[in-house]
């Protein structure tokens, strides 16, 4: 019997054997890799961030109080008698000398008045003559006892009587001399004329709701600002003194912000707190006083009175370096293993771009600069030396 021939030679079929196991292998290859765990990713690093000692220094810090700006004499300018409004010698916003006539009251009725009253004091003047010719006459007809003594003493009472009508006659004179001296309105003090309520013929009287005008004294002003209990306790505490006197007697020069926030070229003193708090306010008032020769500040300005205060050792951190969370502002500090803490800190003041330190950090503590919005308690971070800048800044 023959046997049949084979499709593929003995080599071939080989051959392909050989392809199929190196294709298992591969599949059994594939399938074990995609069987088998992944190799974990490496953990980050921490980050690099810059860490400053906190260190102690000098620094001035400032707090800024509105104020109020009055002249050191504000005088309101009004009429004595009543009378038309014959003259206005000003005009607003003049500056007048103190006696220097501003305002003139139509003086026909006081000068009329004047006159009537000098005719009597003539007449009291020649009843007294008159009475004294009869007293001159009564005397040696008594002495000489041809007339009783009554009518001696009668005389001569009347000749009292006549006198004091002198007297009487007098103070009425004076009275209209005074009323028509007031006709004539004179500057009080030197200063600036206010706005005039009053025109040329218009009816005045010492009874007018409404002054002629003010007149404000500003060769010196008085700007007067507002202390709460909290900030009037801190004042004592702050300037060296024992008394009140002292402390103001101690007290270093205010500047005066005007209210476009530039500085007012002269600084000022504080020279009064007021005796009293307000019960409504709660605050207390306190006065600074200013030169202004160039009057260039006048009653009715506002601005801010700016006090200074030295911290000679004072720890100071930067703003940007703090985060306020729930009205409470914290700080990261560097602890143990490079890992941050969060710790809170109570500020007593602000220099420039610095946050001036009550409590909560002490010298040598070490707080994260940047980066900081993203932080955590408890994160560890790369520290970087700063530069010493915490503290001088």
């Amino acid at each position: 019997m023959t046997t049949p021939a084979l499709p593929y030679s003995f080599n071939t079929v080989k051959k392909i054997n050989s392809i199929i196991a190196i294709a298992l292998a591969l599949a059994s290859l594939l399938l074990y890799s995609c069987s088998s765990t992944p190799a974990a990713a490496p953990a980050p690093p921490p980050p690099s961030l810059p860490v400053q000692t906190v260190q102690t220094s000098a620094v001035t810090t400032y707090q800024e109080y509105p104020a109020s700006i009055e002249g050191t004499v504000n005088v309101e300018v009004r009429p004595q008698v009543s009378g038309s409004l014959d003259k206005v010698f000003v005009d607003e916003g003049a500056f007048v000398s103190a006696g220097e006539p501003i305002f003139k009251i139509n003086d026909q009725p006081y000068r009329a008045a004047l006159n009537n009253a000098l005719a009597s004091q003539h007449a009291a003047e020649a009843a007294a003559a008159n009475a004294q010719l009869e007293v001159d006459k009564l005397t040696p007809l008594v002495e000489n006892k041809v007339v009783s003594d009554y009518q001696l003493k009668t005389a001569k009472a009347s000749y009292q009587v006549a006198k004091a009508n002198i007297e009487s006659a007098k103070a009425n004179v004076s009275t209209a001399q005074i009323n028509l001296g007031y006709t004539l309105i004179k500057a009080p003090v030197s200063g600036y004329i206010g706005r005039l309520l009053k025109k040329q013929g218009s009816l005045v009287a010492p009874a007018d709701v409404e002054a002629l005008t003010q007149l404000s004294d500003v060769h010196d002003v008085h700007v007067y600002f507002s202390l709460g209990e909290k900030d009037f306790v801190s004042f004592k505490e702050q300037y060296a003194g024992t008394t009140l006197k002292d402390k103001l007697n101690h007290l270093p020069a205010v500047s005066l912000l005007l209210a476009d926030n530039s500085e007012y070229a002269t600084k000022g003193k504080i020279d009064m707190i007021d005796g009293q708090f307000d019960k409504n306010t709660g605050a207390i008032t306190v006065r600074a006083s200013f030169p202004n020769k160039q009057g260039l500040l006048r009653s009715g300005n506002t601005g801010k009175i700016r006090l200074s205060l030295v911290h000679n050792n004072a720890l100071t951190v930067p703003e940007s370096a703090t985060v306020e969370m729930q009205d409470k502002v914290f700080v990261f500090t560097l602890a143990d293993s490079n890992k941050v803490k969060k710790t809170a800190i109570t500020i007593e003041g602000k220099d420039g771009d610095n946050y001036v330190i009550k409590d909560g950090l002490k010298a040598g503590d070490q707080i994260v600069l940047s980066g900081i919005d993203h932080l955590q308690e408890g994160a560890k971070i790369a520290p970087q030396k700063a530069t010493d800048k915490v503290a001088k800044n």
